[in-house]
């Protein structure tokens, strides 16, 4: 039911969070202001923005302009969605660790598309993150904070290292992005950077592979494979340690 519920939630979320992604590296606000069309600047009308099936009949089109409408709107909402119902049926038995997910896909489909787009992770979206986390734990069990705490600094620590030993493949968004990450999902950080780089390492060597030597000059965004570790330490990353525990101990 939960899982059901937060499905549309996570659509709305999902459209909001293309609004924030948009504003927030361009410096401008994300409650004030109606939404625009980013060809024409003309107002769009509510029932022109209901969260995928607006774009679903207007044929990807706006209805102001008739621009296309880029396909990563429907997209972003239908992911968030997905998430956030996949997060609840996975932590809806811990209403405190369900609200972290609901707010930790949330900011790393943000930071996804921030990444994609403009290559950046902006500062704001992770500080306002991390204060709604950490506030989060605090009332509801201040006994992982020293946990979160340690996670945040050795995953943080470890980009950091990477990105001082390699500065042009490793940004310091990347590094506040994994410090964030080890907040909310403490232990379970280690998975989730593992697969980051991991996922990484692969589509690297696949353009090396196509496009041979010219490819090492070609700069492609962590931000989106950190997000994908995030995910797979959220939903799996405490079954992933203690698997390895059990195995390897």
């Amino acid at each position: 039911m939960a899982a059901i519920l937060l499905f549309p939630a996570g659509l709305v979320v999902g459209s909001f969070l293309t609004v924030v992604a948009h504003r927030v590296p361009r410096r401008e606000s994300i409650v004030g202001g109606r939404s625009r069309c980013p060809a024409c600047g003309a107002q769009i009308a509510a029932y022109d923005n209901v969260p995928v099936l607006s774009w679903l009949l207007l044929r990807g089109c706006a209805r102001c302009c008739g621009e296309r409408i880029p396909t990563r709107y429907p997209l972003t909402e239908l992911a968030l969605g997905l998430l956030f119902a996949a997060t609840a049926l996975v932590l809806a038995g811990n209403p405190a660790e369900l609200a972290l997910g609901l707010v930790f896909v949330s900011t790393l489909v943000a930071v996804t598309l921030t990444d994609l787009e403009r290559r950046i992770i902006p500062n704001r979206i992770l500080i306002v993150a991390a204060a709604i986390g950490v506030a989060i734990a605090a009332a509801t069990d201040p006994g992982s904070l020293p946990e979160r705490a340690i996670a945040a600094a050795a995953a943080g620590g470890l980009l950091l290292a990477a990105a001082l030993a390699y500065p042009r493949g490793m940004g310091l968004g990347d590094v506040k992005l994994a410090a964030t990450m080890g907040l909310f999902l403490g232990r379970s950080v280690a998975p989730a950077i593992l697969v980051a780089l991991l996922a990484g390492s692969l589509v690297g060597l696949a353009m090396i592979a196509r496009h041979g030597a010219a490819a090492r000059k070609r700069a492609i965004p962590f931000g989106p494979f950190l997000a994908l570790g995030g995910v797979v330490g959220l939903l799996a990353g405490n079954e992933l340690v203690d698997w390895y525990l059990d195995t390897f101990s």
